[in-house]
């Protein structure tokens, strides 16, 4: 990351020296000299607002769409790991909520928002249902090659 930063950096500032006009006779047309700066001006700030879509947002965007996910796909029974660092139990979802079990004692059921899990484990044997549909449907193409 920071390479191609930096990669990207030392690209721009080649380009900067190699653009520059450079009068033979030492008086240059100071309007032609404004609107290229200006030109140039903008041409870098577009450059850089760029870079931090692709730097920042996006990697954010796409965490954002990949938590969403998982909390979609939360089901009771599931092991959660919370911002606290504690290990627990899905007893129980409600829209923006949830019941967790935390340890072996019966009692301890604390309920919490669904944006306070950090990490789902799925008990063993769990599948999605995309997966479970994309089975279904490689083994019927099987079944019809065999045939």
């Amino acid at each position: 990351m920071k390479k191609s930063l930096t990669l990207l950096s030392a690209l721009l500032l080649v380009f900067l020296s190699s653009c520059m006009p450079v009068p033979a006779d030492g008086s240059g047309d100071a309007a032609a000299g404004s609107q290229y700066s200006m030109i140039l001006s903008v041409g870098i700030m577009l450059f850089f607002f760029v870079m931090m879509y692709f730097i920042a947002i996006r990697p954010q965007r796409k965490q954002e769409k990949e938590q969403k996910a998982m909390l979609a796909s939360m089901a009771v029974g599931d092991t959660v790991l919370t911002t606290s660092g504690f290990y627990g139990v899905v007893i129980d979802i409600t829209d923006d909520t949830i019941i967790v079990e935390f340890g072996n004692n019966k009692n301890c059921r604390i309920p919490m928002q669904k944006s306070a899990v950090v990490r789902l484990e799925h008990p063993e044997g769990w599948t999605t249902p995309e997966v479970e549909a994309k089975d279904d449907s490689k083994d019927a193409k099987k079944d019809k090659e065999k045939k």
